[in-house]
């Protein structure tokens, strides 16, 4: 019994020393496990999410809201961040600056203007043409002589200083029916203009042109596409815009100077009222000198022709009588009649009104239409009429 006992003692012990490498094997494999469970554990976590960056859009894309403006140049190699789309905002038109011609009173830029400014304070220079003339260099240096400027005659710049527009130069003019129906045709001898009912404007342009002071070659200039052989009522024409006010006065006395072929009023202090051009006679001896009166004053006067008085006329020499010639524009002295207390002299109107200004009358003084209308509203009967070698 003791032999048996003793004979498996070293055997227990052989047997356990022979498992102790696989009990370590055991333990790593079992290390290794816990190792790789744990690893596949931090696999298997959550990842946190990261905070919400904007969107980057690169510089070349081109920003979406589009308005009336051109868009911001951008910054070289600088994200841009997208923005909400928004309406774009309302337009707003600036309010345009108004041009200098349109802003009155202003001065006068040109010889037109010049003329018609100063028609407009009863200083003519005849009819309105925008030329530079003797007419208008009279009537230039008659305001600058009423203004204490160097009387020069020319728009220089001194004289463009005090020289005011004062409102648009140009209105319009609107032709009516009226205007036609007092057209009619110009008799070419005396006897048949006394035959006819008035001896009124022939044309429309001759009408237009009277009644804003202009020649019709302006008037022409500034309606080019009218059709003046055919102008029909409503028809609307640009003219200018140079109607006489009403005189502040009535004159003290009337100038004529017969070497300036000028007419001239003045109030009691001297002050010009007007300046006019005018015709005087033709000959030398027909132009009467010294001081004269307003003896007798008719707006729209008929005429008396004598034949007697025209003996250059071949119709005038087979005449036997007088003849009365109806009132009108085309009446031998126009709208306005100033008898002076020369027996056959007086200051009157003309048919022509371009011709103005000449040595061709039979020693009466010819004043355009609308300046002889203006001066019948300045004189008065016994008014004294100085006329000037």
């Amino acid at each position: 019994m003791r032999r048996r006992i003793k004979n498996r003692l070293p055997a227990r012990r052989k047997r356990s020393h022979s498992t102790f490498p696989w009990l370590l094997v055991v333990l790593v494999l079992l290390g290794l496990s816990l190792v790789g469970w744990i690893w596949w554990q931090a696999g298997q976590a959550p990842v946190p999410t990261p905070q919400a960056k904007p969107i980057v859009v690169p510089p070349t894309v081109p920003i979406v809201p589009q308005t009336n403006r051109p868009p911001a140049k951008l910054q070289p190699q600088q994200p841009v961040e997208v923005v909400p789309v928004l309406p774009p905002p309302p337009i707003v038109k600036p309010t345009p600056e108004l041009p200098r011609a349109a802003v009155f009173p202003r001065p006068v830029q040109n010889v037109f203007e010049a003329q018609l400014a100063l028609g407009r304070q009863g200083i003519s220079s005849g009819s309105l043409d925008g030329l530079i003339g003797s007419q208008t260099r009279a009537a230039l240096s008659a305001f600058q002589q009423r203004e204490s400027l160097p009387v020069t005659g020319a728009l220089d710049a001194a004289t463009k200083e005090l020289l005011f527009l004062t409102n648009a130069p140009y209105i319009t003019y609107t032709v009516t029916t009226n205007d036609l129906a007092r057209l009619q045709p110009l008799s070419s001898t005396w006897f048949g203009k006394s035959q006819q009912t008035a001896l009124d404007y022939e044309t429309i342009l001759e009408l237009v042109a009277e009644k804003s002071h202009s020649h019709p070659n302006l008037i022409r200039q500034l309606n080019p596409s009218t059709d003046w052989t055919n102008v029909s009522a409503g028809t609307r024409l640009q003219v200018p815009d140079v109607a006489y006010a009403d005189p502040p006065a009535k004159a003290a006395f009337v100038t004529i100077s017969l070497a300036g072929k000028v007419l001239e009023a003045f109030d009691t202090s001297s002050n010009l009222l007007a300046h006019f051009p005018c015709s005087i006679g033709q000959r030398v001896e027909k132009r009467p000198v010294g001081e004269l009166h307003v003896a007798a004053i008719a707006p729209n006067p008929n005429y008396t022709f004598d034949p007697d008085v025209f003996p250059e006329s071949a119709e005038a020499r087979q005449l036997k009588t007088k003849l009365i010639l109806p009132p009108g524009p085309n009446n031998p002295v126009g709208v306005a009649w100033i008898s002076l207390d020369k027996p056959g002299y007086g200051i009157h109107g003309t048919p022509s009104p371009e011709q103005v200004g000449r040595t061709e009358s039979h020693g009466c003084f010819r004043l355009a239409n609308w300046n002889a209308e203006y001066l019948i509203k300045l004189v008065w009967v016994g008014m004294p009429v100085y006329v000037e070698p």
